[in-house]
């Protein structure tokens, strides 16, 4: 999924939101998604669960990733209430918080801004 994907998600699930994000939100999302590794591979995973709810097996076999590094991704995103869990064990479904949906728009930002980061280039001098 190309980060384009992630923006027109984010903008056509806010057309029902007439508000806008709020700041704590905002810099939430900017912090998990771009200021820590593995951001490229949680926008990904919200993206897969922006479809239908799936457990962390259909995941990693989407994204052709390890399980345990899907399993990691997750609780990080559990634990910044992005996502939330319904079951227990192996079987677990994840699905969009209400908390993401709410702030939906800030995803636009954070995928911008994740693009120019990737798309930077590193000179060392």
């Amino acid at each position: 999924m190309e980060l384009v994907d992630i923006r027109n998600l984010a903008r056509t699930r806010s057309a029902a939101i007439s508000h806008t994000p709020d700041r704590d939100a905002r810099r939430l999302l900017l912090y998990v998604f771009t200021g820590t590794r593995g951001g490229h591979t949680r926008l990904k995973i919200i993206s897969l669960l922006s479809d239908r709810p799936l457990n962390t097996n259909q995941i990693a076999s989407e994204m052709n990733l390890d399980y345990k590094a899907i399993q990691h991704h997750l609780e990080v995103l559990e634990k910044n209430n992005l996502v939330a869990k319904l079951g227990g064990k192996y079987g677990a479904l994840f699905y969009l918080s209400n908390y993401l949906e709410v702030n939906i728009l800030a995803l636009d930002e954070v995928a911008t801004k994740l693009e120019r980061k990737l798309n930077a280039k590193k000179v060392y001098l």
